[in-house]
């Protein structure tokens, strides 16, 4: 793959100013509150952690993908989730302070379990004899670009308050918009292999998505947790931080096909999600008072 200004500069820029807006968002008491919502967190994890790899492993087995694509949607699986699924989750009536604790220590754990399941993902796809370990020095380039940028926020919001408060919008808004930005970039970038693959790709990365939100809902609640909280683990789940899956593809692996999988999975789920919301909702108005 020949690199660009796109994947050598821009990327890296783009991911670490979502990650900042994510740490605009966080404190401490995101992390100690994992004591206050011991169940739903456990459940939340091990559905994020081991069921979700699980069930993208079936989907991309039985997809008919090429081997890189595959291995582009077992990095959606191993991604965590998206700081946009802290506003999904609130127009859902979810609970946001779970999801905001989600965010945070998935967004940690990830960096641990993500570099895991994608070297057996690569193993697995692409053969033994075609598997390439990720260097240490990008391991590390992940962890200061999602680490680094979040500490430098939650610092932000602990020193000062009022303006990390004024920030936090306009962050969000410019990190909606560099999402957008990367994903037309991979789009344009890929777009033969989109015209090429769509009718197979399309079919996989949808069922991915609304397995992703399905598990995160059904499962919580079939094991006595609220819907409440269940909703917001679904959005946690659902929605995943496609940029992160994009940089490990393109800047970790240096693979851009499996950049493609992760791009189109961030158009869809946001359409997706909403109507994840609507309906639940709707479910909700039904049920007798």
């Amino acid at each position: 793959m020949q690199q660009s200004i796109v994947t050598t500069l821009f990327l890296p820029i783009a991911l670490g100013i979502i990650m900042l807006g994510l740490g605009l968002s966080l404190t401490l008491e995101d992390f100690k509150r994992v004591t206050k919502y011991p169940k739903a967190i456990t459940i939340a994890l091990i559905c994020q952690m081991l069921v979700l790899p699980i069930v993208c492993y079936v989907i991309a087995r039985f997809s008919g993908l090429s081997p890189e694509m595959c291995v582009g949607l077992m990095l959606l699986a191993a991604s965590p989730g998206g700081a946009t699924a802290n506003l999904y989750s609130h127009l859902a009536n979810g609970d946001v302070a779970l999801n905001i604790t989600l965010t945070a220590v998935n967004s940690i754990l990830a960096l641990l379990t993500l570099p895991l399941i994608v070297n057996y993902s690569m193993e697995v796809f692409l053969g033994a004899g075609q598997f390439i370990p990720l260097p240490f020095s990008k391991v590390i380039e992940v962890f200061a670009i999602v680490l680094m940028p979040v500490s430098i926020g939650m610092i932000i919001k602990n020193k000062a308050q009022a303006f990390a408060a004024k920030m936090d919008k306009p962050v969000k808004i410019v990190s909606a918009l560099l999402l957008l930005l990367i994903i037309v970039s991979v789009t344009v970038r890929e777009k033969q292999v989109l015209i090429d693959h769509f009718a197979s790709l399309g079919w996989p990365v949808l069922a991915f998505n609304v397995m992703s939100m399905a598990v995160g809902y059904f499962i919580p609640q079939l094991l006595g947790v609220s819907k409440r909280q269940s909703v917001a683990i679904g959005m946690e789940i659902g929605i995943h931080n496609g940029t992160l899956a994009i940089f490990i593809a393109l800047n970790v692996i240096g693979n851009s096909m499996m950049s493609v999988p992760p791009a189109l999975y961030s158009l869809l789920m946001f359409v997706t999600a909403a109507a994840f919301g609507f309906l639940v909702n709707l479910r909700k108005e039904k049920q007798p008072n």
